[in-house]
């Protein structure tokens, strides 16, 4: 359906994207992976009309096209759905979907007609969302449903999904993917951008890589592995994806110590102790406990037990611990985490104001000096500390925790997902950034749902199954098939 010859995209002096040569074909998924600044989504968007190309031509069944607007695009039946929804929240499913396409009777809206044309979309694609609710009251893969359901009303025949479940909780992204699945099995053509890999290997039919603004390769999914896909994405094999972290100060007195930690219902008589310098696994399945354990130490859920920190027992609230020496990386950082529409200085000092304060109220220049520095420590990308956090890729939002945490120099760090939304390569940057310190003697919880990730970086690993600690492995017995036996035995 769609074919791009020597496509290229420039914007002022930096190129995108160079030399792109592709085709994409109905009632398939095509899928365009990369790190951050790769070309990915700008691939995406040139599809759509959100860019237009620098170079190349682009055609349509065989017709070449160019589009200075996603409405042109859409006169020809090519769509995109963002990760950053364009609906109206405050406005019906019913009103979202018939915008712009309404069945008039003379000057007014027919409004009984427009509605049956909405159920017919629903109904023939075997996607239904009440007409009647309020879009901002659904979830957002409701939310995405009724921006597909819009795109599909306009006759769209490719649709451009970019990073679709970035901001997805799990337990949502399997929907997503059926229906992105049910998409192209109804004849549509669907491209999808993402940096999750598995998700790649499981939805899709073809997958183009691209690094640096060049197409690497195209090929079926099925000729892919997750370690293929790495060393395409990043030119790197897997193995070098984790760095080298030293080993831990066994014989010194534990930074914590938590003794039958307990929550009735979540958790159960969790004990473990954490020595400077290790770095230790939390892994389990979805819903075993891991992050809920997380929370109890860091006081922000109630809890049973003895936590011993720094050695002293501890209590209190979550600013208490904070300012005893403790720091948390959340799950999730857009809605636990950050500030996404104020500036990267202020997300990175807000909890340490007190340190750059005076009889003359905030000393503005020290506080930005030591924003700078630890941000520059974490290699972060960005032009100004005044650009806000929801301008910057989901690497760089993460590294803004990262300079945050080591700004306030904890001896504690909770990691609990640290990677989730990051593409390969900017993974790599936080994984040195959490051997960096353990290698200065910070004690490391770290909670991840990805094995190789667990496996690459612990120093010991607890697996948690059904709120329990169902297994401790380190060293030669610290493998995959023994950390999911474990995570399975209570199931």
């Amino acid at each position: 359906m769609l074919t791009l010859s020597g496509v290229g995209k420039s914007f002022g002096g930096t190129v995108a994207l160079t030399d792109i040569d592709l085709t994409v074909e109905t009632g398939k998924v095509h899928a365009f992976v990369g790190e951050n600044g790769a070309g990915k989504s700008t691939l995406g968007k040139l599809i759509v009309g959100v860019h237009s190309l620098s170079e190349g031509r682009m055609e349509v069944d065989g017709t070449e096209v160019s589009f200075t607007s996603p409405a042109q695009a859409l006169d020809h039946g090519l769509a995109g759905i963002s990760q950053e929804l364009s609906l109206m929240p405050q406005r019906t499913v019913l009103d979202n979907i018939a915008l712009g396409r309404e069945v008039m009777r003379g000057p007014f809206i027919n409004a009984r007609a427009t509605r049956r044309g909405v159920e017919a979309v629903m109904e023939r694609y075997a996607m239904h969302v009440d007409p009647d609710a309020r879009v901002g009251d659904l979830p957002i893969v409701e939310q995405q449903k009724v921006e597909i359901l819009r795109a599909l009303s306009r006759d769209a025949r490719l649709i451009v999904f970019d990073e679709p479940t970035a901001r997805l909780p799990s337990d949502q992204v399997a929907p997503l993917l059926a229906l992105v699945r049910s998409l192209a099995d109804a004849g549509k053509a669907v491209i999808y951008v993402s940096h999750f890999l598995e998700e790649i290997l499981e939805a899709t039919d073809t997958v183009t890589i691209l690094r640096n603004g060049r197409h690497i390769r195209t090929g079926p999914t099925a000729n892919e592995t997750h370690d293929s896909l790495v060393e395409g994405v990043t030119g790197s094999v897997l193995g070098e994806q984790y760095p080298e972290v030293a080993a831990p100060d066994r014989a010194a007195p534990p930074v914590i110590s938590v003794t039958g930690l307990s929550r009735p219902g979540v958790f159960e008589n969790v004990s473990f102790d954490i020595h400077p310098g290790e770095i230790v696994g939390l892994a389990g399945l979805v819903g075993s406990g891991r992050s809920e354990i997380a929370r109890a130490i860091l006081g922000a859920d109630p809890s049973r037990g003895k936590i011993t920190f720094n050695g002293r027992e501890i209590s209190g609230s979550i600013a208490a611990r904070l300012a005893g020496g403790m720091a948390m990386i959340p799950e999730n950082r857009r809605e636990q985490g950050l500030m996404m529409g104020r500036p990267i200085v202020e997300n990175v000092t807000l909890p340490h104001l007190s340190r750059f304060s005076g009889a003359l109220g905030l000393d503005r220049r020290r506080e930005r000096a030591a924003a700078d520095a630890h941000c520059a420590a974490t290699e972060m990308k960005y032009a100004s500390l005044n650009d806000h956090a929801d301008a910057l890729s989901g690497g760089n939002q993460q590294k803004i925790l990262f300079a945050r945490t080591t700004l306030g120099d904890p001896a504690l760090l909770i990691a609990d997902e640290p990677t989730r939304g990051v593409d390969v390569g900017a993974k790599r940057s936080i994984y040195d950034l959490i051997a960096g310190l353990a290698k200065q003697g910070k004690a490391i919880l770290l909670i991840s749902s990805e094995i190789e990730e667990i496996l690459g970086l612990s120093h010991r690993v607890l697996v948690v199954s059904r709120g329990r600690i169902a297994g401790e492995l380190e060293g030669a017995a610290l493998t995959e098939t023994a950390l999911m036996t474990a995570a399975f035995s209570g199931t």
